[in-house]
């Protein structure tokens, strides 16, 4: 399209608007902005040596839990002094404003979560505080690092204390089977949650736009949900700084980061 970014930022935010049900997809770049690091660069430092087979996937946990517990606590520690940023509270207040609205994202560091505790007045930032009807909109495809599960059971819980991994013998254990609890992230080599996935995909098939903000969204299945959209007669608006291999397929493509386009584009008023 020959339109200038203002145009391309004031159209799709008019879209926005007038449609009935928008999805967002939201991946590594919005929580770049808040000091979050990539996978990959979470990878550097005393943590260069290792490849991520090592330390997130199952097989790694198996062979060796405190190592990928002592890189896990790395991350949770580093997630925790982080805040939400614009791009954080621009979604939540539109999920607050548009009832028909459905946040999916790639992320796992929460900050989503928290930023619409805040948009909600949750004190305690708990998101299990939120409605019911709002939790059920926040569909996180890659699961929470500030959680655990257990490697047997269906125990599940939010969790944020640091974890001593000196040794096998000090590592979380689940309340109710004694088995051994893990970050409640999804690893290389598992299959994203069903149930979750379903909504995901179910909520782009109605979608009258789809907005993907911080994410190339080619790798399956999250490349999935804007296809999805555009399958179903709906209209993509893409905020990246660069062209990623979406960008053709965009109807509106505002350049820019995640922070700086979301509060005017998911603007309500």
């Amino acid at each position: 399209m020959g339109h200038d970014r203002r145009d391309q930022l004031t159209e799709a935010a008019q879209a926005i608007r007038e449609a009935k049900e928008v999805v967002i997809l939201t991946g590594a770049g919005v929580s770049a902005e808040s000091g979050i690091p990539t996978f990959r660069d979470a990878m550097e430092g005393l943590w260069s040596r290792y490849r991520p087979e090592e330390l997130a996937t199952p097989e790694a946990f198996r062979r060796d839990p405190a190592l990928v517990w002592r890189w896990y606590d790395m991350r949770r520690r580093g997630v925790v002094a982080c805040r939400p940023n614009p791009a954080h509270e621009a979604v939540a207040h539109f999920l607050r404003e548009r009832s028909s609205a459905t946040l999916v994202t790639q992320n796992v560091d929460g900050l989503h979560q928290r930023a619409l505790a805040g948009a909600w007045g949750v004190a305690s930032g708990d998101v299990a505080e939120l409605p019911e009807s709002v939790r059920v909109r926040i569909l996180t495809l890659h699961g929470d690092i500030l959680a655990v599960r257990c490697v047997a059971c269906d125990y599940l819980r939010p969790d944020q204390d640091p974890v001593a991994a000196e040794s096998d013998h000090v590592l979380p254990r689940c309340p109710q089977c004694d088995q051994l609890l893990r970050p409640a992230v999804v690893w290389f080599g598992e299959m994203l949650d069903g149930p979750t996935l379903e909504a995901a995909f179910e909520a782009a098939a109605r979608a009258d736009i789809c907005v993907v903000a911080g994410t190339s969204a080619v790798v399956h299945p999250a490349a999935s949900i804007p296809e999805m959209t555009l399958r179903s007669g709906g209209r993509l608006v893409e905020v990246n700084p660069a062209r990623t291999p979406l960008s053709g397929k965009a109807y509106w493509r505002v350049t820019g980061s995640a922070g700086e386009v979301l509060p005017t584009l998911l603007a309500t008023g």
